[in-house]
């Protein structure tokens, strides 16, 4: 349930790259044109139109918004325009590199791997080595430390199956085995990391309702009992982006808001990359979590054209033409 909304009949490549021409030239960036042309349209289209305006004017549309767009519009314009794969390889590299304590900086990890499709995965996996000329495998090895490097590794190196299977004997069985695990706190567990890593989505959904049906439980309240570490933290956002992404990017979303400031890059990601997934469900979610409204949380707690951006995102901006 994406958010985003889209003309029923897009202007051609080539037109929309005219527009967005125009809009770099006379006095000043026409930033609410930009708006409307690239906030209505989705992966497919804006591929077509980063392909058009390089071909029409020879130089990169990512690079010409760099240049003659700043601030928080301009970072959450080109983290919507880039090409997804790519954009979440940028977002897994500057998590990496992030030396900050606790496990926020890795959440981008888990959901690439756990909130995305597995071809999604692959192919983000593809653009890291092609832009940092190494595998996101290695820079995990390289940054992480155990037991999170064994968990993320078996995160990010999986294929799941994406079709509807579920074996319910399988499902009592590796609920028993989560149980076992944690009930020891051996959070970093084989059964764990690979049951996590490997089973479908759809399966690990039925394991997790076995698990609450046979222990009285929910797995995340049974791994919060273990402690408070950056393990327990990081197994919990793994179990929330598997069993309800929508509930864990309305938290994104609410912790990026909430206190003093804005966590700006926590909100793109929150909003950015799920306009075109699940961004309804995420709304309907934050309402009933928070009791509040997230379109007013957002216009609450942003301004300007990053306002207006965001809020074309959300699908109740001006309609793009």
């Amino acid at each position: 349930m994406a958010s985003l909304k889209v003309p029923e009949i897009a202007p051609s490549p080539i037109q929309d790259s005219e527009r967005i021409r125009k809009a770099f030239h006379g006095l000043g960036t026409d930033e609410k044109e930009l708006i409307l042309v690239l906030g209505h349209r989705n992966s497919k289209q804006l591929k077509e139109i980063r392909e058009t305006y390089q071909q029409l004017y020879n130089e990169s549309l990512i690079d010409r918004l760099q240049s003659e767009l700043s601030g928080d519009f301009r970072n959450a314009i080109i983290l919507w325009t880039q090409d997804p794969a790519e954009r979440d390889a940028k977002l897994a590299n500057a998590g990496l590199k992030d030396k900050r304590k606790g496990i926020k900086h890795l959440q981008i990890l888990v959901e690439i791997a756990c909130a995305s499709n597995p071809n999604h995965l692959v192919a983000v996996r593809k653009a890291y080595c092609s832009l940092f000329h190494c595998s996101l495998e290695e820079d995990i090895v390289a940054s992480v430390s155990q037991p999170l490097r064994k968990l993320l590794l078996g995160l990010v190196s999986s294929y799941r199956y994406d079709k509807v299977t579920v074996n319910l004997e399988v499902a009592k069985w590796e609920s028993t085995k989560l149980y076992e695990a944690i009930n020891t706190k051996k959070l970093d567990d084989d059964h764990i990391i690979w049951i996590l890593s490997t089973r479908n989505i759809f399966q690990l959904r039925e394991t997790f309702a076995s698990y609450k049906h046979l222990y009285g439980n929910t797995l995340d309240q049974g791994i919060k009992n273990c402690g408070k570490g950056d393990m327990e933290s990081l197994l919990n956002v793994v179990v929330w982006c598997i069993d309800s992404p929508e509930r864990h990017f309305a938290k994104v979303v609410r912790d990026s808001i909430i206190g003093l400031g804005t966590d700006e890059d926590s909100l793109n990601r929150g909003i950015v990359t799920r306009a075109e997934i699940d961004l309804l469900k995420v709304r309907f979610e934050y309402a009933n979590i928070y009791k509040s409204s997230l379109d007013d949380d957002v216009i609450g707690d942003t301004s300007g054209e990053y306002k207006d951006f965001l809020i074309t995102l959300l699908g109740i901006g001006p309609k793009g033409l």
